[in-house]
């Protein structure tokens, strides 16, 4: 019967081919013939594999091949250089070989939710256009770093899965807007979230996080969805202060970057001919008290923000839990501060 259909639809030169709910285990050849098709409908059938015919669809811009039975993301599709939109929901893939993600170099649109995926590869930074990409619902436990490297990527869906961190480079993904991590099993979100400035909305519901990065305060969030996590809360305990012993390493390390802040310094000029050490403390943080710079994580500690009155946030109430870092117990134990030290069981 769609072959009948697609012999028809060859004497109306069609935009757009329709041949949903049809049970279709095969594409049928004649598809190929059909150059003028910008938009291919073919969800809820039995499809199992894609013909080489298919890349004669030059002109293709939305395909939906969601709900079938496709195994692969198959190496056909690389060829349609005009896809934006591609829905690949409800199959059965469970990789996709990198090679795969060559030629899309229109795709804005990727959606392959409900399937059997463990990994991406790397290549998903070959997606250049990429605005929206949902893989809600597989198995991923990771993502690659090369993720990061979308920096056209808007919206990003992965709820559902088994991810128990993010790639510290998340701050290179620029135009990020909306991030759905919910369900999973993310322990600990990155201090360079921070560094995505458009940011607008967050859902990490029923995950396993505890505190917030530290410029979570500085974002511009419009919602925040975090319950369902083991957060941190405001119940003071008896500690005792371990002895301050710092290392050589990190005691030159602040040497060296106090001295870097003397615009006079000749460290200043020396550390141009150490591109190592410069790469060293790129990596070093500040103190939220004294606002010096050290190398390594000292003092763990948390400030307790109102979501409505310091985050705006409209969509919940009561404390959110936020990372800071000191750099010394004399900066914890200074007085007119709102830190508390972190208790771990």
């Amino acid at each position: 019967m769609a072959d009948t259909l697609l012999i028809r639809a060859l004497k109306g030169q069609p935009k757009q081919i329709t041949l949903c709910n049809k049970n279709l285990e095969k594409i049928p050849k004649a598809i190929g013939k059909l150059d003028c098709v910008c938009q291919l409908q073919l969800k809820n059938n039995k499809i199992k594999k894609l013909p080489k015919e298919l890349c004669h669809l030059y002109q293709l811009q939305v395909l939906n091949l969601g709900n079938n039975s496709l195994e692969e993301f198959s190496p056909v599709l690389q060829h349609l250089h005009s896809l934006e939109k591609l829905h690949l929901f409800g199959n059965n893939i469970s990789h996709i070989d990198g090679s795969s993600l060559n030629g899309f170099r229109c795709l804005n649109f990727l959606n392959l939710n409900g399937n059997q995926l463990k990994t991406l590869p790397a290549e998903i930074c070959n997606l250049v256009s990429i605005q929206h990409l949902s893989v809600d619902n597989n198995h991923l436990t990771e993502l690659p770093i090369e993720f990061c490297a979308l920096t056209t990527l808007e919206e990003f869906h992965a709820a559902g899965n088994k991810l128990t961190s993010l790639p510290l480079e998340i701050g290179y993904l620029i135009s990020l807007e909306k991030l759905y991590l919910q369900r999973n099993k993310i322990r600990e979100l990155p201090e360079g979230l921070g560094k995505c400035y458009r940011l607008r909305y967050i859902d990490v519901a029923a995950n396993e996080l505890r505190i917030f990065p530290t410029e979570l305060a500085s974002m511009p969030l419009k919602e925040l969805h975090c319950e369902e996590n083991p957060l941190l809360q405001n119940m003071p305990v008896h500690s005792v202060q371990e002895e301050e012993v710092l290392s050589l390493k990190e005691l030159v390390a602040r040497f060296v970057m106090k001295e870097l802040k003397d615009r006079w310094s000749h460290m200043r000029r020396a550390i141009r001919f150490y591109p190592d050490l410069r790469s060293m403390l790129a990596q070093s943080s500040k103190c939220a008290v004294c606002g010096d710079s050290f190398l390594n994580t000292w003092l763990e500690c948390v400030k307790f923000v109102d979501a409505r009155t310091d985050l705006k946030l409209t969509s919940m109430t009561g404390p959110i839990p936020v990372r800071a870092l000191l750099c010394s117990y004399k900066c914890f134990n200074a007085a007119g501060h709102n830190y508390y030290g972190v208790a771990f069981p």
